[in-house]
């Protein structure tokens, strides 16, 4: 399994030492915890063989729904709850066993909500053992004014593994003419191999008018990231270069509602993509293009036509 942080980061450890009103952070209700593992049976089909989850978690899982796959395993992660709170602290562990498919999503978009003290945070660990492929690809978080938040994901891949993994940012609730009101956002993304750091990154934000400048947003509002990490891919430059194409504007769009890169992650480890777009839906609808190619490249089949993305 991988290592868990060794805790937050260091922009968030004054916003730890304030307590809070209501039960302590990461107490009952505050803190939740999900617990995936997902196996492949003697007949090809993975399933997903352990779960465990407690408030605010509940999980839909066990579905086989990929036309394209059907040998993968799915499960959708809810929320009943309004969203991340101060003082929430969400826990999430996502193991493949050998030779498994999984995918793994969320029922909505993520909300974290207005903070005066504390911070919210999610932490995933995922786990791939040899020859093991996992879709992690959970729907946009969306940042209200006022929001702390710290998320970090990491991954521990053995060989020929692979995992492909978004993350969609809204910084704000762009339906009100909310944005870039949140206070401060922090995530981190990293994966080993064999006790071997592939590749860490990191966005470090905080909110202001300051993000609609130029080298920051500019003229766009919503920011996606795609991460396509499979470190025993041979033509790792060759996907690059497919998955750069898929993001780029069409020829005849003048002011285009979305634009993008993609590049090789360290240690030709994969390819990471990079997404600026005017709404959630024209990132989301980028990284559904990458979705598809990078699926097509790892496992010989498209992406499923979902309303999800």
């Amino acid at each position: 399994m991988a290592a868990s942080t060794n805790g937050p980061p260091p922009e968030f450890q004054p916003y730890a030492a304030e307590s809070l009103a209501q039960s302590p952070a990461g107490a009952v209700g505050k803190g939740g915890t999900l617990a995936l593992r997902f196996a492949r049976g003697r007949d090809g089909q993975s399933r997903l063989v352990y779960d465990r989850a407690t408030v605010p978690f509940h999980l839909t899982g066990g579905l086989y729904h990929d036309e394209s796959m059907p040998d993968v395993a799915s499960a959708y992660v809810q929320d009943p709850t309004g969203g991340i709170a101060q003082g929430d602290r969400y826990e999430a562990t996502v193991e493949v066993e050998a030779g498994a498919r999984a995918h793994v999503s969320t029922g909505s978009a993520t909300k974290v909500l207005r903070m005066e003290r504390n911070y919210g945070a999610s932490t995933t660990e995922i786990t791939v053992d040899e020859g093991g492929y996992l879709e992690y690809l959970p729907e946009p978080t969306i940042l209200h004014e006022g929001a702390r938040f710290w998320q970090q994901v990491e991954m521990d891949l053995a060989p020929d593994a692979a995992v492909l993994f978004a993350d969609v940012v809204v910084p704000g609730r762009l339906a009100r003419d909310e944005l870039f009101a949140f206070e401060r956002l922090h995530t981190g993304v990293a994966a080993r191999r064999d006790e071997q750091e592939l590749f860490a990154d990191a966005v470090r934000l905080d909110g202001g008018d300051h993000l609609s400048g130029p080298g920051l947003f500019g003229e766009f509002r919503v920011v996606g990231t795609f991460y396509v990490v499979a470190p025993d891919y041979d033509e790792v430059a060759t996907l690059a270069d497919a998955l750069h194409e898929r993001v780029q504007p069409g020829g005849d769009e003048d002011d285009p509602a979305a634009v993008g890169g993609a590049s090789v992650l360290p240690r030709e480890s994969g390819v990471a993509v990079r997404v600026l777009g005017d709404r959630a839906s024209d990132v989301t609808d980028r990284l559904h293009r990458v979705w598809d190619r990078a699926r097509e490249a790892l496992v010989g089949a498209g992406a499923p036509d979902t309303r999800k993305f």
